[in-house]
């Protein structure tokens, strides 16, 4: 097939590390629209490569395509091969980079990829996945590279994001990071717009109507504190980060003992030491544990002294994107 013909584009462009929803809403969407698609899975990477082990990509029959596996030097090419991938209905095992067939393409590290051509022939396969996704469940994806079998159980604990026995690749997924905000002022909103726009679902409360009225213009969930006492809402797994932005501490106390005694891998407080040493006071007087005031990251961020919403902000989500690499990313 002539690649240099293919017209292609591109849909759900922003993914943080492990999101893979926008991927299979992407196939379960064309799916719906009765259009034939492609499940590629990066399955192994000789030298330097921009994604790990596990990534995913998915594309149509119309040539359009969620997710990516380089800065744009293979994506054309992938496509292509998937198109053809839909016409034969077989799956395909293709490596780009040293040593492809592709002689044209390079990948600027100098390494390679070996990519897994998955043709979606049953769609209920991939709802049952998107459910999954969607319900942060820890999930396999079971694959084959000589059928088009596509499965999916709940993940047992495991060391890397791919296995292979065989014909027989297992995929494993943790669910992508989430972020609760507990506070007010125009940070609330700042820390929503930098981690929609890297992908990260957020979840706002505020007993502010105004932050309320802001972060539901954005499409993310939001929800107005009448009180400060503990709150259902407040509700953490263990890859949601809580972030706490009040200037008021007295909405603190309560919600930051119940977050401290949940699963968040992260809970973050904005405010200078002299703040966090009350802090650490409050928390004392109200029976918090010794080992949980210990898990509260303060002053937040990794731009010390921040003052600006936007940058607070965008510190904010540096640091718990760190966090969430060091706690989760898969180590081959």
């Amino acid at each position: 097939m002539d690649r240099s013909v293919i017209c292609i584009w591109v849909t759900d462009g922003a993914l943080s590390l492990n999101n893979i929803k926008p991927i299979f809403r992407f196939l379960k969407s064309k799916a719906e629209a009765g259009q034939k698609t492609v499940l590629v899975t990066l399955t192994a990477v000789t030298g330097a490569s921009t994604r790990n082990p596990g990534a995913h990509m998915a594309v149509a029959e119309d040539g359009s395509f969620s997710g990516s596996f380089s800065g744009g030097c293979v994506e054309a090419a992938v496509v292509s091969e998937a198109l053809d991938v839909i016409t034969s209905g077989q799956p395909r095992e293709l490596r780009f980079g040293a040593g492809s067939p592709y002689l044209d393409i390079r990948l600027p590290c100098g390494g390679s990829i070996d990519l897994l051509f998955t043709p979606v022939i049953d769609d209920r396969k991939i709802i049952d996945i998107f459910d999954r996704i969607r319900d942060r469940e820890p999930l396999t994806i079971m694959l084959d590279s000589e059928s088009t079998t596509i499965r999916c159980e709940a993940q047992r604990s495991v060391k890397t994001a791919v296995e292979r026995a065989g014909s027989q690749i297992l995929i494993h997924h943790l669910p992508a990071a989430r972020i609760i905000i507990a506070g007010h002022g125009p940070s609330v909103e700042s820390l929503v717009r930098i981690s929609l726009s890297y992908g990260i679902e957020s979840a706002v409360l505020s007993p502010d109507p105004l932050v309320v009225a802001q972060v539901c213009s954005l499409a993310q969930t939001a929800h107005r504190l009448k009180t400060p006492d503990a709150t259902p809402l407040l509700d953490p797994d263990p890859w949601t980060a809580c972030i706490f932005y009040f200037h008021d501490h007295d909405w603190e106390a309560r919600l930051m003992k119940q977050a401290l005694s949940s699963s968040a891998f992260y809970v973050g407080a904005m405010g200078s030491r002299k703040t966090h040493a009350m802090r650490l006071q409050y928390l004392e007087d109200i029976d918090v544990p010794a080992e949980e005031r210990a898990r509260i990251v303060a002053p937040i961020g990794l731009i010390p002294s921040t003052r600006d919403p936007a940058t607070l902000a965008l510190s904010t989500l540096a640091e718990v994107v760190e966090r969430y690499h060091q706690n989760f990313g898969y180590r081959t």
